[in-house]
């Protein structure tokens, strides 16, 4: 207990002395550290408020809603047909990131977002054989079932 009483004074001690040592600056000074402002607030421009209609504009896109693909039409297709993706939750056009075929690897895929649950896609000039069609959203992945890429 002793030696922790002592250890409290010689801290209290050391952060005292710190303390001293500091310079006095009045807030007046150009540069001048403010109490609470953390490094320091000197030169940084004002917000000025905010702008409503920006606010506004901008999209919120909903963390919270999974994405599901409930069927591909037609479930099977030649490369550069398109085929429709119906689902859930696909999100707001500004919230979509995109759309996959696991055949194609990480090829960019042409798409089309319809709305929440439509999505048109080009099928990519792969091999022919099963692939599956992933939908990236806000929310997350979602997986089709098994979709048939026929020969050209």
């Amino acid at each position: 207990m002793q030696i922790r009483q002592s250890l409290w004074f010689m801290l209290l001690g050391l952060i005292g002395s710190i303390t001293l040592a500091l310079p006095l600056v009045s807030a007046e000074e150009p540069g001048a550290m403010v109490d609470g402002a953390g490094f320091t607030l000197y030169g940084t421009e004002s917000i000025k408020g905010s702008d409503t209609a920006k606010v506004e504009r901008d999209p919120v896109c909903d963390r919270s809603k999974r994405p599901k693909i409930f069927r591909v039409e037609p479930d099977e297709a030649k490369p550069g047909q398109k085929v429709t993706i119906k689902g859930e939750n696909f999100g707001a056009k500004e919230c979509f990131h995109g759309v996959a075929f696991s055949a194609a690897g990480p090829a960019k895929i042409d798409y089309t977002f319809v709305n929440d649950s439509t999505i048109e896609a080009t099928v990519p000039d792969v091999r022919a054989g099963m692939s599956f069609i992933d939908v990236v959203a806000g929310g997350g992945n979602a997986r089709s079932k098994g979709f048939l890429v026929q020969a050209k």
